[in-house]
Parts: structure tokens; C-alpha cells; sequence
């Protein structure tokens, strides 16, 4: 494939506005900015094409709560998110907002073409509806007591403390979260996105564009018939007003995919390119990432809904599983629960991306991070191992040899060529997302580079023939250039560093298969530090507060 030049948008899940971003949200944009940094480096076309989710009743409820409008809530939110994602080296081509002009014209577009299908319906449904705010209430705007296990102070549509879902008319002692008085039953009208017509499609459509344990699932739902999906909300509701429907809104998941095509939409405008020739042309590839807690979205409301408006459906829907720390669930009391800032308050963010491409494998298994190895994975494997090759050989060519690199020895040469030689076997697993197997080919080329330094000993070596430790060091030097280059979609900014030691441009693939020799390198810089569990342990205690 690397032939090729190929043309590729990947989508990650568009974070909601109502929100700090997470160490469990980092799973999905960390392994997507790996990837998409992998096809820009074997010289393809690719957009990592993301924004924030900004509609619906959690934003409403909060800018009301503190006074302000909502798009002061989401402009203020955007900017956290940004600078939250641009500190984990995240490197988006497009983040944008789904409270659009674009976003609202391809809504409209694709609503338009559902309606035309005659896949939209309508139907009555009682509601809760406040007499003294004179308005039909949303999901969170309803507290009580939880149906399936009696906590207090419950929202509409989901328990927080047994975790079970129902819907709001079954809370008991029901009460308006704006005023407190509790809510009558009255019926609204809504409109429906039927699904039943697209079964043929969908039927055929996910197993080609999904992994077979996801098609799987989905496929249950096949047994009857397919349910239509609610796409109104009554107002107020912070969204976009349906055409011809006055009170009535866009859930926001009609918006939130369609998200994705405004985003990308703004890029093309910005840069003089045309939307077609990314999204909708068939030479162009579309890729989703996204957790599999969205899965009935983004593969079966999405899919019908760019079908029926004549739009490319995506080219495969990569699905992963939740984060896990210490095997429990994420936990604030814990301190488990840890804020994206709150991590870069203690540690670096290259450590979190390395640890979890040694965990990644492409598969919708939950990753967990057990915060003891996070520290001995980081400080044994990319300090001890990788790290250690070019500090001790940079910094010993500097301090003894003027900091020049001359050849490699036949040991080293061939070390060097088996390093380089695995780059497509590397590749390989980049491109099938399994992040962890990346990780074993490069510690294993690195075990062997340091077994191969120690045996030489070019410390001592030195002393007696200067010429013999000079190809030593050259030899390991060009062996780590290699790991380095394989690692750059991970640790970017290492990879930088490295690229400057060795007065070199950014790497692209093809370097791996070049030798440095008989050249000057640069004083040797950081690249990595040893993690401290009392760094580790403090951020954690951050984490409570």
C-alpha cells in the first residue's frame, strides 16, 4: 500500500462540551494521532478530522447554572480542550465545533433527503411537562428517586449510583430541577428516523465495515424488527431547530456525526480544497475510531443516515474498549478519575502515549492502566532500553571522540540491517492499529543493540583503540535512529529531538532504511526521565479534590 499515494480523513468521537477531557478519552485520540502520524509518514494524504460535541441539555443546564450563555460555555470549553489535546502532542488538521454555519447546512441537507425517503415519522409520546416554567423537560432537567434501586436525587434518564438507564416518566417523586415542583404527564409530538427500510442496507453494510465481534453484536438487533430512532427534542434545547418544526430541535445526535463533515468541510474552505474530493469520492478512504459504548450510532443511525442521503458511508468503523486503572473502573474518590491537565500537572505526556502503544492491539479489549507498571514499563523499557542507547553512545562520542560518528563494524552493520529490515513487518502492525506490537518488535531490536554495546564496551575500548569504540558507537547510534523512526507516530517530539542529534529534518518512513556515518552529531539532549511513583502517587491525590 505504501506505493501509493493514498487520500484518507480518520475521525476521532467528538468530545462533549460539558467536559473536562480524561485519561480514559485519551485512549481514542492518543491511538488515532498514532495512526494517522503513521500514514503521513509513509507520504499519504491524511486528516485527523475532529471537534467538540457543544448540543443538547448538559450544556443548557450548566450555562444556565452559572449565569452565562451557552456558547460562552462551549467557546471556553473549546479552548481547554485544545490546549489540553495540543500538550499530549495530539495533532488534529481540523478541530472544530458542531454549533456551525457548516455543521447546520449539511443537517439540513441530510434531514431534507429523510424526509424526502419518507423515513420520517411522527408520534405522540407523554413527557414530563413543568406547568410553572410552562415547558415540556428534558431528561436532565427532571430529578427523583431512582426506579431500579430508590437513590435520591437522580436525573431523567440514567442512575448514577446502580448505573441503570429508564426513562424519566419512571423516577419517583419527580421534580423540576429549575423550579422543584413536580412535573405532569403530557403528550408532545415527535419525529422518528425509521431504520426498518434501511435493513437490506445495514444488514450487508456492517459486517464489511466493522470487526466481526462488533458486527456480531450489532447484528442481534436484526432479529426484529428495527426500531425507529427519536430525532427531536422539544425546546428549550441548545441545538439546531428542525425546518418547519418551530420548537422542535435536532437531537443532538443527529449532529454530533454530521459533525465530522462540517469539520472536515472547514478545512477544505480554509485551504481551497473541495469537501467531494475527501469525503464523498471512492478513491478517497473514511475511517471512524470511536469506543464501543457509541458503537449503535456511528453503525447503524449514521450509516442509514448518509445512505439515504446519497453520501459515502465510512470505509471501516475501528471500535476499542474503556480505560481501566489498577483493573476497577475509573474512580474520583480514588483519585482514579484523572483529568487530561491533572496528568500534566505531575508527568509527561510522552509517557502516557508510550504506555499505551505497549498496551494497544486493535481489538475492542479494555486497556487498563495499573499505575505500578505504567512507572517500571516506562523507566525498564523506553528509559532503560531504547533511551539508554543514545545517551550513553552520544554522550561518550562527544566526550571522547569530538562528537563525530565514523562506520559501523560488520556486528553492528548487521545489527543495523536486521533493525532496518523490519520496517514493513513494523508498518504492518501500525496499519492493523496493533500499537502493542509495534512495541515488541522495538524493545527486542533494542535488547540486542544493548546486549551488542555491553559486549563491546566501548568505555573501555576507548582507552586502547579509539577508532574500534568510534564504529561501535555509529553502530548503536544508527541502530537507535531506526527505533526512533519506527516510534515517531508515538513519541513525536522525541523523535524531533532525535532527528536534531542528527542534523536531520523531520523522518519520514523511507529514512529507516539510511545510515549516518562519517558525520558530525549534536551535543546529546533530553529525550527521556525516569518516572517517579511519588510524582505518580501525587497526581493521583490531585485526582481527589
Amino acid at each position: 500500500m505504501s506505493g501509493t499515494k493514498r487520500r484518507i480523513v480518520v475521525t476521532a468521537a467528538l468530545p462533549y462540551a460539558n467536559g473536562d477531557i480524561h485519561i480514559g478519552h485519551l485512549v481514542e485520540y492518543l491511538q488515532t494521532d498514532f495512526w494517522v502520524r503513521f500514514q503521513k509518514m509513509r507520504g499519504h494524504a491524511c486528516l485527523y478530522i475532529c471537534a467538540d460535541d457543544t448540543h443538547g441539555t448538559p450544556v443548557m443546564i450548566r450555562a444556565r447554572s452559572e449565569g452565562i450563555a451557552p456558547e460562552e460555555l462551549i467557546a471556553r470549553s473549546h479552548a481547554q480542550h485544545v490546549k489540553d489535546f495540543a500538550d499530549f502532542q495530539i495533532a488534529f488538521d481540523s478541530y472544530y465545533s458542531t454549533n456551525a454555519p457548516e455543521n447546520r447546512a449539511f443537517c439540513y441537507e441530510i434531514f431534507a433527503a429523510m424526509e424526502k425517503s419518507g423515513a420520517i415519522t411522527t408520534q405522540r409520546l407523554p413527557q414530563l411537562y413543568c406547568e410553572k416554567d410552562a415547558m415540556f423537560l428534558p431528561d436532565r432537567f427532571v430529578k427523583g428517586v431512582c426506579p431500579k434501586c430508590g437513590a435520591a436525587g437522580q436525573y431523567g434518564d440514567a442512575c448514577d449510583v446502580c448505573g441503570q438507564t429508564y426513562a424519566a416518566e419512571e423516577l419517583k417523586d419527580a421534580r423540576c430541577v429549575t423550579c422543584g415542583e413536580p412535573p405532569v404527564m403530557r403528550e408532545s409530538e415527535h419525529l422518528f428516523f425509521e431504520l426498518e427500510p434501511f435493513r437490506d442496507f445495514l444488514q450487508a453494510w456492517i459486517p464489511k465495515h466493522t470487526a466481526p465481534d462488533v458486527a456480531n453484536k450489532l447484528l442481534e438487533w436484526f432479529s426484529e424488527p428495527l426500531r425507529g430512532w427519536c430525532i427531536s427534542r422539544d425546546a428549550p434545547y441548545f441545538g439546531f431547530e428542525i425546518p418547519g418544526r418551530p420548537g422542535k430541535f435536532f437531537y443532538v445526535w443527529v449532529d454530533a456525526p454530521i459533525g465530522y463533515m462540517a469539520s472536515l468541510k472547514k478545512w477544505c474552505d480554509g485551504r481551497g480544497q473541495n469537501f467531494d474530493d475527501w469525503w464523498t469520492n471512492p478513491e478517497a478512504e473514511l475511517y471512524h475510531f470511536i469506543g464501543k459504548d457509541i458503537v449503535r450510532f456511528h453503525c447503524l443511525f449514521w450509516p442509514a443516515m448518509l445512505h439515504v442521503a446519497g453520501v459515502k458511508p465510512p470505509d471501516q468503523v475501528f471500535v476499542h474498549g474503556f480505560l481501566t486503572v489498577n483493573g476497577e473502573k475509573m474512580s474520583k474518590s480514588k483519585g482514579t478519575f484523572v483529568k487530561a491537565r491533572t496528568y500534566l500537572d505531575h508527568l509527561n505526556p510522552q509517557d502516557l502515549r508510550f504506555y499505551y502503544a505497549c498496551k494497544l492491539n486493535g481489538t475492542t479489549d479494555d486497556l487498563d492502566l495499573n499505575l505500578e507498571d505504567f512507572v517500571n514499563r516506562v523507566n525498564s523499557d523506553l528509559v532503560g532500553k531504547i533511551t539508554n542507547l543514545a545517551s550513553r553512545g552520544a554522550q561518550m562520542l562527544h566526550k571522547r571522540l569530538g562528537g563525530r560518528m565514523g562506520v559501523m563494524d560488520a556486528e553492528g552493520r548487521a545489527l543495523w540491517e536486521a533493525a532496518r529490515d523490519r520496517a514493513e513487518t513494523v508498518a504492518g502492525h501500525y496499519e492493523s492499529r496493533d500499537f502493542s506490537k509495534v512495541m515488541v518488535e522495538v524493545r527486542a531490536l533494542a535488547d540486542a543493540a544493548n546486549q551488542y554495546f555491553d559486549t563491546k564496551a566501548p568505555w573501555a575500548l576507548v582507552k586502547t583503540d579509539a577508532e574500534a569504540a568510534r564504529q561501535v558507537m555509529t553502530s548503536v547510534l544508527n541502530i537507535f535512529r531506526v527505533l526512533a523512526i519506527y516510534l515517531q507516530p508515538i513519541l513525536p517530539v522525541y523523535a524531533e529531538r532525535v532527528a536534531r542529534l542528527f542534523n536531520e529534518a523531520e523522518y519520514c518512513w523511507a529514512d529507516a532504511m539510511k545510515a549516518i556515518e562519517d558525520a558530525d552529531i549534536n551535543p546529546y539532549e533530553y529525550l527521556a526521565t525516569r518516572v517517579e511513583m511519588a510524582k505518580v502517587e501525587e497526581m493521583v491525590e490531585a485526582g481527589k479534590l
